[in-house]
């Protein structure tokens, strides 16, 4: 018998390629979606890298509803808990992102407890780790973004308030076996698509790239992840003694600016590429009125780099060399654009 994996937003970016490593590494998956209509486009996208057998199944959870989520537990080991409001507009209201977020973690640790879960893989995000966000800082494992700061975006907020509701859950456990906690802290997120959708964020920015739609980029620098990368490390984080109680920073060993994702497209033949930098106050002043450069502003004319020694040394790992991820995410794009086209 597999050991069965409860993955929550199998239909996301992420979620797709957690399903194919999952699968691929021997466990049976249990997949949610909001709505099982869309089960059919999980495991047409799935079956592009890996045939999925008898070893998935699906489920109905929404993050802001009870329903569901005991009898989704129901037979499984693990839970890997990836499903997360994201889109690059800052909200009119921030607890579009915060409430889905914090409540749907929440949802989703309770359940997991009752149901004697082993270990819970929690998919955060760098941008909890940032610091007070108004100057560059060295990330690693023990920083915390302030969401008191200026300019925190409602994502940042969203994905900082669910990690350490997450943290704070599973240290005030009084009863033993203790759950376990493991999370995972990616960057910006590229890499190919298997479903071919390119409304995220992140396929949404190298598209408009790709296309001349970005005629200049922000001044801002971070490390990048790796999809593929990120679903590996997940995976890992099951059931690694020494994954227990850690934040996973998984990105590239240094960060890279967004001028040089342009320059690598635009050294690889994508000609409509823009490489120019947007001046930062014209970013700032567009963040007056434009939700999606709002969104950038924590961003503008610092670099961040993360420390993701712990992660290559716990899981013995290498990060994918950021120019194969970008010039990956680029074939996925064209070959969906060209279907389209």
């Amino acid at each position: 018998m597999n050991k069965k994996v409860l993955l929550t937003g199998i239909s996301g970016y992420i979620g797709n390629h957690c399903a194919v490593e999952l699968l691929k590494n021997g466990y049976s998956v249990r997949g949610s979606v909001r709505s099982l209509s869309k089960s059919d486009k999980v495991i047409d996208a799935i079956k592009t890298e890996v045939d999925p057998k008898d070893n998935l199944e699906f489920c109905e959870l929404d993050l802001l509803s009870d329903d569901g989520w005991d009898d989704a537990m129901k037979g499984c080991e693990f839970v890997m808990h990836v499903a997360s409001p994201f889109i690059n507009i800052e909200p009119k209201d921030e607890n579009e992102y915060i409430r889905p977020a914090l409540d749907g973690t929440m949802r989703a640790l309770d359940a997991a407890k009752r149901a004697g879960i082993k270990r819970v893989v929690l998919t955060s995000s760098m941008v909890s780790m940032l610091g007070s966000a108004d100057k560059s800082i060295k990330v690693d494992s023990e920083t915390w973004t302030n969401i008191e700061a200026k300019n925190v975006s409602a994502y940042a907020k969203s994905k900082t308030l669910a990690e350490q509701a997450a943290w704070d859950f599973i240290n005030a456990q009084q009863d033993t076996p203790k759950m376990e906690l493991a999370v995972v802290n990616p960057g910006p997120v590229f890499g190919p698509t298997l479903s071919g959708d390119l409304s995220g964020a992140s396929m949404g920015m190298f598209k408009q790239m790709m296309v001349g739609k970005m005629p200049m980029v922000p001044q801002a620098a971070i490390n990048m992840s790796d999809v593929r990368d990120i679903a590996k490390i997940h995976v890992l984080a099951l059931e690694n003694k020494k994954a227990n109680g850690k934040r996973f920073i998984v990105t590239t060993e240094e960060p890279y600016a967004f001028q040089q994702v342009a320059k690598i497209l635009k050294s690889s033949g994508y000609d409509k590429v823009s490489t120019r930098l947007a001046p930062n106050f014209l970013l700032n002043f567009m963040g007056n009125f434009d939700r999606e450069a709002k969104s950038m502003r924590s961003f503008i004319g610092k670099t961040y780099d993360g420390d993701v020694s712990t992660t290559m040394e716990i899981f013995d790992w290498n990060p994918i060399p950021f120019k194969k991820t970008v010039l990956d995410t680029a074939k996925s794009i064209e070959s969906y654009l060209n279907k389209i086209g």
